[in-house]
């Protein structure tokens, strides 16, 4: 079920000047079908801070994104019929654009001091 990518993720063996936002995609997509939503979420943002730490940037982990980008995939599965990570990317799409956040947080808020260190809710108002 886990591609390369995320079994190289799990052993925390990934090179961190690689791993782009579809790879991010990817390994959520994967850790989701393979564990229930507490330890994909676990797994995932360990890792990602993780690959922060080593890349020598631990101030670029941001546990809103991470946890909020986990949900919305894990929401996204949810309804999905597709059986392969392309055929779920093809249902949806704007999961590939880094932007996919945006309309339920404000850039500031997304990238803030606090939504780095706890996970935020969105701000609807």
């Amino acid at each position: 079920m886990s591609t390369d990518i995320t079994s190289a993720f799990e052993a925390h063996a990934i090179d961190n000047t690689t791993f782009e936002h579809a790879e991010h995609v990817q390994v959520a997509y994967d850790l989701l079908r393979k564990y229930d939503f507490i330890d994909a979420a676990a797994i995932y943002a360990k890792g990602i801070r993780a690959l922060a730490a080593k890349a020598g940037a631990p101030d670029k982990f941001n546990l809103t994104i991470t946890y909020a980008l986990m949900s919305l995939i894990a929401e996204r599965l949810a309804s999905s019929q597709s059986s392969t990570f392309e055929a779920f990317i093809a249902e949806n799409p704007d999961l590939m654009a880094k932007t996919a956040l945006s309309q339920w947080y404000p850039q500031e808020r997304l990238n803030s001091a606090l939504a780095r260190r706890i996970f935020l809710l969105p701000d609807v108002a």
